[in-house]
């Protein structure tokens, strides 16, 4: 299976460099990530097209032939266009449906209101990956049951921690009196002499929220990726119903594609 969508292609290579594996079964990919069973988009199906209504519950067997221990369906659908409407059949079984923004920059520029008190710089200790770990619990209070989900950005982290020690990419944060407050990841996915480097994980606490804090680490974070990943264009993927989107669009990111995805969690997974 060619894989067209930007996203999905640069999903795929930051997962491999993570440890997961990637099985083609010509209309569909089976990704698996073995050391984080309950990631949902580590451990997914990729199909080369959303499926006609009369064969969704043909999909959602296969998924629980593929991952019998799974408790989330998660499918991700190639192109770069479409709606959510295009899910409905999706959404109408509870699942949660989406059509991320993908946007690319080739250069970027300071942010409007850029922030010059926070300390930003890599993450290096195991003290800064745990504050990791704090942080995207603090932002996703709201979303996930916070025991699982402990364990989940813990087993992320050490995933993250690989992909560092292998030298494909760095994860940054902006520090307030020595606390993390704002976090993401750059990582380098190559493609043939098309260089590309993929964000991960963008978040930003939400008592710290409009500070600029976001759009000063995402200039910086580029600049690292344009310098010293060798990048020629960066990938960003966005809700496009969230307000971060304009942060990213403030320093230079242009939408292109849209990428489709339905998850359904597991009972008890949400907050």
């Amino acid at each position: 299976m060619d894989v067209t969508s930007l996203a999905f292609r640069t999903d795929l290579a930051l997962l491999q460099l993570g440890g997961a594996t990637v099985e083609d079964r010509g209309d569909h990919l089976v990704v698996r990530s073995p050391a984080n069973p309950t990631f949902y988009w580590g451990n997914f199906l990729l199909l080369d097209h959303v499926p006609a209504a009369d064969q969704v519950e043909g999909w959602l067997q296969r998924f629980t032939d593929t991952f019998p221990d799974a408790q989330h369906r998660s499918l991700g659908f190639d192109g770069a266009r479409g709606t959510v409407e295009d899910l409905a059949v999706f959404a109408a079984r509870g699942f949660e449906v989406e059509a991320s923004t993908v946007l690319t920059a080739t250069a970027v520029q300071a942010p409007p209101r850029p922030d010059r008190d926070a300390t930003y710089r890599a993450l290096e200790s195991d003290d800064d990956w745990a504050q990791g770990v704090e942080l995207g619990l603090a932002v996703d209070a709201e979303d996930y049951e916070p025991v699982s989900h402990r364990v989940f950005l813990t087993r992320r982290g050490q995933s993250n921690r690989v992909i560092v020690a292998a030298g494909e990419g760095r994860w940054f944060g902006a520090f307030v009196d020595g606390q993390l407050v704002s976090q993401m990841g750059l990582v380098r996915a190559v493609e043939g002499s098309h260089r590309l480097a993929r964000f991960q994980a963008v978040m930003t606490h939400p008592e710290f929220r409009g500070r600029g804090l976001a759009g000063t680490l995402v200039h910086q974070v580029s600049d690292y990726g344009f310098r010293e990943l060798g990048a020629q264009t960066l990938v960003m993927v966005a809700d496009p119903t969230y307000s971060a989107i304009r942060v990213y669009r403030s320093v230079g990111f242009a939408d292109g594609e849209t990428q489709l995805t339905a998850l359904r969690m597991p009972p008890g997974a949400k907050a």
